[in-house]
């Protein structure tokens, strides 16, 4: 199988996984080559995402590792197999490839959590909305880039829309329910988006209104995958230098805690429903 010339973000984090495993049992990627007997370069390709890596080489080099984590292994195992070719592939070349990164994080993902304090989450954005947004952060995109993302955006849709969704809670504040993205009309069909999608067996909305005390928790917006273990949690975050995809043990656990905090002082659902009816009238 030819390198890749660039690799998914699942692909990479892999062979990422892989190099932990290599540094935990104490070996030099050198080591670890021979020990599959294929070269250093090769080693490298495999922690790196560039070569694929089959299962059969991933069980051998685990053995080597001494890995006891089988639950972590049959993970591993699932993102050795897990090849089909996902609906954002239609869209490689024509966006950004962290779009298609998060498509693809979002369709493995075992659960979702996403908090927000400027805009509604893009999973329950209305098309409207999601293109008021992008035609905000950069007018200079003619219409078809525009809506193309939009039509990206909606497809992402799709994890808490199939017969068997992914688990999705969101927390929201209030000023990303009441700043006008669009027009009048654009923001009231917004919110009936949101109350409709709360009402979803595997959706939770959750509200932080404006006048909770003690509150500092602004700086901790993201979108939290979990993944099959908790070692394969992913959080994603926008940056001024774009979309950074953390997976360090450390910064994981921080937000995990994050969210506990900021989903703790949230409204009940019921009560966030009520919350955004009343934010609907006022419109």
């Amino acid at each position: 199988m030819p390198p890749r010339r660039q690799p998914t973000a699942r692909q990479a984090r892999l062979g990422a996984e892989l190099r932990k495993l290599r540094e935990a049992a104490g070996l030099k990627a050198t080591e670890a080559a021979s020990l599959l007997g294929v070269n250093s370069v090769q080693m490298s390709q495999m922690e790196s995402g560039i070569a694929g890596v089959s299962e059969e080489r991933l069980r051998r080099l685990a053995a080597h590792y001494a890995c006891a984590d089988a639950e972590l292994l049959s993970a591993l195992v699932g993102m050795t197999t897990s090849r089909a070719r996902g609906w954002w592939e239609e869209y490689r070349g024509a966006l950004p490839n962290t779009f298609l990164d998060l498509s693809e994080l979002e369709h493995h993902a075992c659960f979702r959590w996403d908090v927000d304090f400027l805009h509604v989450p893009g999973l329950l954005q209305t098309e409207d909305y999601a293109r008021a947004l992008f035609a905000y952060v950069n007018p200079d995109f003619p219409d078809s880039e525009r809506e193309r993302r939009v039509e990206h955006r909606m497809r992402r849709k799709v994890v808490i829309e199939r017969p068997d969704p992914v688990p999705y809670v969101a927390v929201i504040h209030e000023a990303a329910l009441r700043i006008r993205v669009g027009d009048r009309p654009a923001s009231r069909a917004q919110l009936a988006r949101v109350l409709e999608m709360s009402e979803a067996r595997s959706v939770t909305v959750r509200v932080i209104p404006f006048d909770l005390n003690d509150f500092g928790g602004a700086g901790s917006a993201m979108v939290y995958a979990g993944g099959p273990v908790p070692q394969l949690d992913t959080v994603v975050r926008d940056g001024p230098n774009g979309t950074v995809f953390v997976d360090a043990a450390a910064q994981l656990s921080r937000f995990r805690t994050l969210f506990r905090r900021v989903e703790a002082v949230s409204l009940e659902p019921k009560c966030s429903r009520d919350f955004i009816h009343r934010l609907a009238k006022e419109l």
